[in-house]
């Protein structure tokens, strides 16, 4: 990444970077990521997918962005467990780096900023799910995601094909009180 580029962490809606996020989605999802929705995705539906995130930001959902030149060009987000048995853990969710970005250490340093994030607010647990087979797969065994377990036809590709679903996990602090 240059110098005028970087990630950090957005706490409120900015819709001045609504519509990058919007290209993000559209551009994951055409490329077959299946992260909930169908190809071709509308640029509305993209658009209010990202204004329901904007919606949720706060204790129960954090948002990183990296950005080159001004442009999104990848997100991850973090969703912090409420219930009082799961305080220690967190979902990390919607990983996207632009088909055009990819190999450059941008997924890595967004999973970093959202790994360090949740180590500082006292959770020692992170989990997500992604595509079995897919690319994504390769990118979280490379950072220290173990798999623990596989569903068969949990949900659709972007075209519509059934697909299995991969779970992961990482342990990146000591259970607190343990």
């Amino acid at each position: 990444m240059t110098a005028t580029s970087g990630i950090r962490r957005v706490t409120e809606p900015e819709h001045r970077i609504a519509d990058g996020l919007a290209r993000l989605l559209i551009d994951a999802v055409d490329g077959g990521a299946s992260v909930g929705f169908l190809a071709p995705l509308a640029r509305e539906t993209a658009a209010q997918y990202w204004a329901a995130v904007f919606s949720s930001l706060g204790r129960e959902l954090h948002l990183w962005i990296a950005e080159q030149e001004g442009e999104v060009v990848g997100s991850v987000q973090l969703a912090p467990c409420g219930k009082e048995n799961g305080r220690h853990r967190a979902e990390v969710q919607k990983l996207f780096v632009l088909a055009s970005r990819r190999g450059r250490g941008i997924a890595s340093r967004l999973m970093a900023e959202a790994e360090n994030f949740a180590r500082a607010d006292a959770r020692s647990l992170l989990v997500l799910d992604t595509q079995a087979g897919s690319a994504a797969e390769s990118v979280y065994r490379r950072l220290g995601w173990q798999r623990a377990g596989e569903i068969p036809m949990y949900a659709v590709t972007p075209e519509g094909e059934p697909h299995a679903t991969v779970y992961y996990y990482k342990m990146i602090a000591p259970l607190a009180g343990r």
